[in-house]
Parts: structure tokens; sequence; C-alpha cells
């Protein structure tokens, strides 16, 4: 091989070197999906909130843990009496995505040791730009973690929910629905809950009657919706031994 040769193919080498390091010293939590999904750290404060309700008493394992996004954290105050009688535990924090609970499962989801995830995520990934095929791959790591450690947990799915304000993006929210629909049709672990059905009107659109003046939050009618069409498959399931 020629000198000049032989220069070219160490140069390249080290590049190809160089390029493997630094990928492998990205830091801890980066975005592997889309940079459509925001930084898990602006949630920081609500895990030391979480951190601190854990100080002062920690949850019995075996629990439901309940976590996603704001229509979760709305939900907090008739949580348990809509539950009633499982153990629940109530980690909802607004804005977040799937990404965010991915990120953050070792602190808020694995120490609880859950005999079952009730999740809601996915309104806000999709409004932020999260592709629906994005958004099933976080969902799919996020139950591998789970199940790497606790392989008998079991996970229900709530549907992402139509609303006024996010009417345009509810095709590609649709489209993510029917990934979480097909996924929970091949694990005996994995159910699918379907709260968008009762929350349309007559003519297929969100019923102003059951959301806040927002048009994205759910008001008390509609989490009498929401709650029903949630307890009715999770409560008989998870007391049916």
């Amino acid at each position: 091989m020629a000198y000049a040769q032989r220069v070219k193919l160490a140069n390249l080498i080290l590049i190809v070197s160089l390029s493997a390091v630094t990928a492998c010293s990205a830091p801890a939590g980066a975005n592997p999906y889309s940079a459509a999904f925001p930084d898990p750290e602006r949630f920081a404060g609500d895990m030391a909130a979480f951190a601190a309700a854990d100080s002062a008493a920690f949850p019995v394992p075996g629990g439901v843990l309940c976590i996603g996004s704001s229509s979760m954290r709305m939900w907090h105050p008739t949580i348990v009496r809509d539950l009633a009688p499982l153990p629940v535990i109530p980690r909802g924090f607004g804005g977040s995505t799937i990404y965010d609970v991915l990120h953050f499962a070792r602190q808020v989801v694995l120490p609880y040791r859950p005999a079952a995830i009730l999740l809601y995520e996915g309104d806000n990934d999709i409004d932020f730009g999260v592709s629906p095929a994005d958004f099933m791959a976080a969902f799919e790591d996020f139950t591998d973690l789970v199940w790497r450690e606790l392989p008998s947990t079991r996970i229900y799915v709530i549907s992402i929910k139509p609303s006024g304000l996010r009417w345009a993006k509810w095709p590609a929210m649709q489209e993510a629905n029917g990934l979480l629909t097909a996924a929970c049709d091949t694990d005996d672990r994995l159910t699918y809950i379907d709260v968008a059905t009762p929350l349309l009107n007559q003519a297929g659109r969100p019923d102003h009657r059951l959301f806040l003046p927002d048009r994205l939050h759910l008001n008390a009618d509609g989490y009498t919706v929401w709650s029903q069409a949630i307890a009715s498959v999770v409560v008989p399931a998870e007391t049916s031994d």
C-alpha cells in the first residue's frame, strides 16, 4: 500500500475511533429517540417532592402505581376513592411524556415494586411533535425496563384522550393509540383502556361538557367518565385473586 493510502486509512480509523468514544461518552439520559422529547430534568422539583413523600411514608410494595401527565395528576384528589379498594400510589406529574417516565423509572417506578402500573402518557408527546413511532419506542423501552426487574407486573395503558385544544393532533394520537392497542394484544401483562370513545359526542368530537374552559383538561363530569372507564377494567382485574 502506498504511503499516501496508509495515511488516509490511518486518519479514517482515527475519525471512526473518536466518533465511537464521543457516542459512548454521551451524558446519561441523553434522548435516543427524537429531538422533540424535552429534557426530563425539568421535573427535578417533582422528583424531589416524590422523594420527600416517600421519606415520610414509603408506599407498601404490591400497590397500583398511577403515573402519567396532568390528566393523571389532576385525578389525584379522587383517585383513591375511584379505584377503591386498590392500594393506589399517585405519581402524576403534569406536562410529562413517556420518555420522562422512562427516564425517572428507577426513582418513581421500580422502587415501589408495584403489582400493577396504570399509565397515562402520549398526550404531551404528540403535542410536542414526537412521532407515534418514537412514542412507541420509548413505551416499549419502559415496559422492557419494568419487566427486567418486575417480570410479573401488569401494566394498564390508558388511551390518549381527545381534546378540543389538541384536535388537530388527534389523527397522530389515534395512530399512537392504534400502536398501543396492538402492543397490548401481544402480551397478557398489558391491558389497553379506552377512555377516548366515551369522551366524544355523537358527532365524534370531544364533548365540551366534559372539559374545563382550557379545552384540554377534564372537569368533574369528565373525571366521572374517565374514572368509570378505568375502574371498570382495573378494579375487577386486580381484585380477582
